[in-house]
């Protein structure tokens, strides 16, 4: 071939390369390498749990037998125990009209790979005549989120519902079936100045070690983001009693707050246990579109998406970047319509298994389904639709 052919051939393909490049960092559905993904919806899995008419149990509130799921499934936390995926998912029951004025309950469902799911015919937290029982009944235990810290406790943050105000309680367990429930988490701070304000969505700090997925300390302590209005953080010693950031007023310190204009203009709401990495720490974090003029116009209003933020792994409460799309986002049908008909993936467990990422959601907070994120071989985000 002729040399100058060869040089112009050359300059030629690395023009077409450039130009690729930059349309890659200029495409606004590009990830950035410090997130997550893309997550890919394995073909005909979802919704992996669905509502279940048929089980039942003895609820010890009511002494008689209720049929605890049959209404809705949704908003799952998961973790990993004995070399399997357990999900501990939010069902409602039959009582009530709307979300909120139900009984929640929290289901257990474990699985080999991820994507085929046992479940067990019984609830394994729920109201009970105990000592919570002022917090959580009549509305119940809903959305959790569950981590283990490195020697195999399993810590579940999740919300009391009495129907008056929802408070953030902890439960701790070494089985994930049998639970002892240690309260609000907000009790003892600044002398109980933050525990009668509605709180809720906790997703602590989390890092690989050896391969697994465990409760990381940060400076001594241990870190969570919370919250559903603004993002906040808390810090704790012994995972039980937490103490929220203050600023230099004493009221909370808001870490992230709602963006007009784009997919998370109504609320910021934290997902799954954050994440450890590199690059700093990710929150995953739920997203609601505002209905009217402050939202983005190419998700429906009051639609929930999911975002990421990067957190300073030395500064923790120091936000250093945001994705300004979502990078999952209502698509499939029953993610679309359900009980919350604007259309939900609302993201709470997110789980390392086989060298993957699993992200547990609720859809349309009615059934439970599931994206993986394979590092090896990622896929693109959802796409962002065109106005």
């Amino acid at each position: 071939m002729d040399k100058r052919l060869i040089k112009l051939t050359a300059a030629f393909a690395c023009l077409l390369f450039s130009n690729y490049s930059i349309a890659q960092v200029h495409d606004p559905n590009a990830l950035p390498k410090w997130a997550f993904g893309g997550f890919a919806r394995p073909e005909n899995i979802n919704p992996l749990i669905s509502p279940d008419t048929v089980a039942q149990f003895l609820d010890p509130m009511s002494n008689k037998m209720v049929r605890w799921e049959a209404n809705y499934t949704f908003n799952p936390a998961a973790t990993v125990k004995n070399g399997k995926i357990v999900v501990l998912y939010r069902s409602e029951d039959l009582t009530g009209s709307v979300i909120g004025t139900r009984t929640s309950r929290i289901g257990y469902a474990e699985s080999s790979d991820g994507l085929h799911f046992q479940r067990k015919t019984k609830p394994v937290l729920f109201p009970g005549n105990d000592s919570q029982k002022e917090f959580e009944w009549p509305g119940g235990c809903e959305d959790p989120r569950v981590a283990v810290t490195a020697n195999g406790t399993y810590v579940m943050f999740y919300t009391q519902w009495n129907r008056h105000v929802p408070r953030l309680g902890v439960a701790t367990s070494k089985d994930l079936v049998t639970w002892v429930k240690h309260g609000p988490i907000f009790r003892k701070a600044y002398n109980g100045k933050f525990f009668n304000i509605p709180h809720k969505s906790a997703s602590i700090v989390t890092k690989l070690e050896g391969g697994r997925q465990v409760i990381a300390k940060i400076h001594g302590s241990y870190w969570m983001y919370w919250g559903e209005l603004h993002v906040y953080a808390a810090t704790s010693t012994n995972l039980v009693d937490w103490s929220p950031l203050v600023d230099e007023h004493g009221e909370l310190k808001q870490l992230i707050s709602p963006r007009k204009g784009y997919f998370d203009s109504d609320l910021t709401e934290c997902g799954p246990p954050a994440i450890m990495t590199d690059s700093g720490i990710i929150l995953f974090y739920n997203g609601k579109n505002h209905p009217g003029d402050g939202g983005d116009k190419r998700f429906n209003g009051n639609a929930y998406c999911a975002g990421q933020v990067l957190f300073s792994r030395d500064d923790p409460a120091k936000a250093i970047a945001r994705l300004d799309v979502p990078f999952l986002r209502p698509m499939a049908p029953f993610e679309k319509s359900g009980q919350y008909v604007n259309g939900t993936v609302f993201i709470e467990g997110l789980v390392y298994f086989h060298k993957k990422w699993f992200l547990y959601y609720g859809c349309a907070d009615s059934r439970v389904g599931v994206a993986v994120f394979d590092p090896k071989t990622p896929a693109l985000p959802d796409p962002v639709p065109v106005l």
